[in-house]
């Protein structure tokens, strides 16, 4: 696709995520031991988006990690100190860009029962696009036409091209004045939808991914219930609704419900 190419936002620090995001940078946490960042770039390859040449991962918050992880599969933009937000994220990114449309998604939106195909059905290459849910509450604070933003939008070039570097955010600089000037359309989506930006989300994003059942890719010599197991962790304990990252322990005496353990002992209450 020479006239569109992709960007996936992954310098996030991850704060609501914390402890779990002082071990790895939020993109990187696995969700039914995937880890988000490849679950987004698997959607945009599901559109002929794929390689340095048509992808681009952004960096910041333990960057050497996400670098060392995408490395080869897309174009990498490290930014310095801080993370320049979503929109200037794509400024930084605006000389690789280079007068296409940009698909952009966030590396922490699971999704899931559906594709964003439909982001691309019929575009005229002007507008703005953003994927939505549908909210009962239309007062909700933040909506776009009654939905909520579920994670990738789609932008013509003349809305990035005067983007800049400065720390920014899409919903400021492109989504609401290109809604002001009635051209902006939320394109629904029929899926499932989680933002995993907290441990409630997080762990609620795992359990869909393991259907009901366990998703098992370590030892489980105890009993595991409805749980994410990761590579190399060991369950001798019992976990039920939780999830094991890899290399994780869970002992014989212990019993994890609604949890999410860690490598070394870290244990979150994802409720």
């Amino acid at each position: 696709m020479g006239d569109l190419c992709a960007v996936i936002l992954a310098a996030g620090e991850g704060t609501r995520l914390r402890p779990l995001t002082e071990l790895l940078p939020k993109a990187l946490c696995p969700v039914g031991n995937v880890p988000l960042l490849d679950r987004a770039l698997a959607r945009v390859a599901g559109l002929g988006l794929a390689g340095p040449d048509d992808v681009a991962v952004n960096a910041c918050y333990l960057g050497e990690l996400v670098v060392a992880h995408a490395r080869g599969r897309a174009h990498l933009s490290v930014e310095p100190g801080r993370p320049l937000g979503t929109s200037g994220g794509l400024g930084n990114l605006r000389d690789w860009v280079a007068g296409r449309g940009v698909l952009v998604g966030n590396a922490d939106a699971y999704l899931a029962g559906a594709g964003i195909d439909a982001l691309l059905d019929g575009w005229d290459g002007e507008s703005v696009r953003l994927l939505g849910q549908p909210v009962a509450d239309r007062r909700q604070p933040g909506l776009f036409d009654g939905h909520r933003f579920a994670g990738f939008s789609l932008l013509p070039w003349r809305r990035v091209r005067d983007l800049t570097a400065a720390p920014a955010e899409l919903v400021r600089t492109v989504w609401r004045p290109a809604e002001a000037a009635g051209e902006l359309r939320v394109v629904p989506f029929d899926g499932v939808f989680l933002d995993t930006g907290t441990p409630r989300d997080y762990l609620a994003a795992n359990l869909h991914a393991a259907g009901g059942g366990n998703l098992v890719a370590g030892t489980v010599t105890g009993r595991a219930t409805r749980s994410v197991v990761g590579p190399g962790a060991t369950v001798a304990g019992e976990v039920t609704d939780s999830v094991v990252w890899a290399g994780a322990t869970v002992h014989p005496d212990e019993k994890l419900d609604h949890m999410i353990r860690a490598a070394g002992g870290l244990t979150v209450d994802g409720r």
